[in-house]
């Protein structure tokens, strides 16, 4: 019987360590990484048990790629971006067509961000794609890929089901792309996000899932309702917690040993230093907590067949809320730590620089609780993004 997964990905931590610095220059995980990823059994921990998942529950998931991210954030991404890729895909897929991708512990997917320049036609038994797409986390891991697109008729009108457009994420395998190597970034580098892009491919209607549309459902779970936009959200502000914790860890470790020049008194000695760890440990507390108790809330709706606007906005803002938190308590970690802190071989360095860069993710965009506080006035806008 398998472990936890976020027991299981803890082991990980001092192999991530090691190839930490290795994964950063070469913008992609390590072969050691990914093996031990597969050997964990880490990439269908969503995937439903029918085709040898996990199906664990939100608030494991949260806690996995915390776990995962407290040795590197690059791999915690990965572990979040190709899970939740995978399982909302599966979950929408004919069950023979999603057993044929989705076979075995290696088989993740990786793809872009959605947006309104690609060009999905219908015709006879499935689509021709056409479009570039950016952000393709973990690709380079993959053997397939996958792309979002809203669907036209030939003429060129919108292609219409459930009272809709159609709009659909299309899978293929990797090498009918054209990978851009143009991942050239502050931090993350390891994710290998790379640019892709395809022409007038065909991709069969069995190949075309419909993740979040609850008409085209083929597995029940409870995880598949709550759709893929909060289960992202959720596993990417399990990785910026993760983040914040190393470093906090990191700088309280420096300040037990550290004596600054610019201070008549050690670190360990100094009421300031007290206070800002003693305040760090505390929101980064918080966070979690709330993070973690609207994960385990709106999962637990789910299995009851009851989770509601209300609870779906909650994660969205405790998701939010923790991404943005961990993110300072990250950075008040790296500036406490001082002039060491700026070294490629100290702790700090790589780690800031990943912090910065998941907090500009569109799951942690500050619209998010704007959008929260109108739904708790009562504005009647519609919520978003949840």
């Amino acid at each position: 019987m398998l472990k936890p997964a976020s027991e299981r990905a803890r082991t990980l931590v001092s192999l991530l360590d090691a190839h930490g610095a290795e994964i950063d220059r070469r913008r992609e995980l390590t072969p050691e990484v990914v093996d031990a990823l597969v050997e964990q059994d880490l990439l269908r921990l969503l995937l439903p048990k029918g085709l040898g998942g996990q199906e664990i529950t939100l608030l494991e998931f949260c806690k996995t790629t915390e776990a995962v991210a407290i040795g590197d954030a690059s791999t915690g991404w990965f572990v979040n971006q190709s899970n939740v890729s995978s399982a909302s895909s599966a979950a929408a897929m004919p069950k023979d067509a999603a057993a044929a991708i989705f076979s075995g512990p290696r088989e993740g997917l990786a793809w872009g961000s959605r947006h309104n320049q690609s060009v999905a036609t219908r015709v006879d038994g499935g689509y021709r794609l056409t479009g570039r797409w950016s952000y393709a986390s973990g690709s380079r891991h993959t053997s397939w890929i996958g792309a979002h697109s809203a669907v036209t008729n030939p003429d060129g009108s919108p292609h219409m089901r459930h009272g809709r457009q159609d709009d659909r994420s299309f899978l293929f395998p990797k090498a009918q792309a054209e990978i851009i190597d143009d991942w050239y970034v502050l931090g993350l580098r390891g994710t290998g996000s790379d640019t892709y892009e395809v022409r007038d491919l065909f991709v069969p209607d069995a190949h075309a899932p419909a993740r979040d549309i609850p008409e085209e459902k083929r597995w029940d779970g409870p995880l598949y309702p709550i759709g893929s936009t909060l289960l992202y959200a959720t596993g990417f502000s399990g990785v910026t917690v993760g983040l914040a914790r190393r470093m906090l860890d990191t700088y309280i470790e420096l300040a037990r040993s550290r004596h600054s020049r610019s201070s008549a008194y050690s670190m360990a000695a100094n009421q300031a230093v007290h206070r800002e760890i003693g305040s760090l440990e505390a929101k980064w507390r918080s966070a979690r907590a709330f993070l973690h108790q609207s994960a385990a809330e709106a999962y637990d709706a789910s299995v009851r067949g009851e989770l509601d606007t209300d609870l779906r906005v909650r994660l969205r803002l405790a998701t939010t809320h923790a991404m943005n938190e961990a993110t300072e308590v990250s950075v008040a970690c790296y500036r406490g730590a001082g002039t060491m802190a700026i070294l490629d071989r100290a702790p700090f360095e790589r780690r800031l620089r990943d912090a910065l860069t998941a907090s500009q993710h569109l799951q942690a965009m500050m619209s998010h609780v704007e959008m929260a506080g109108r739904h708790l006035i009562g504005t009647g806008d519609p919520p978003a993004f949840i």
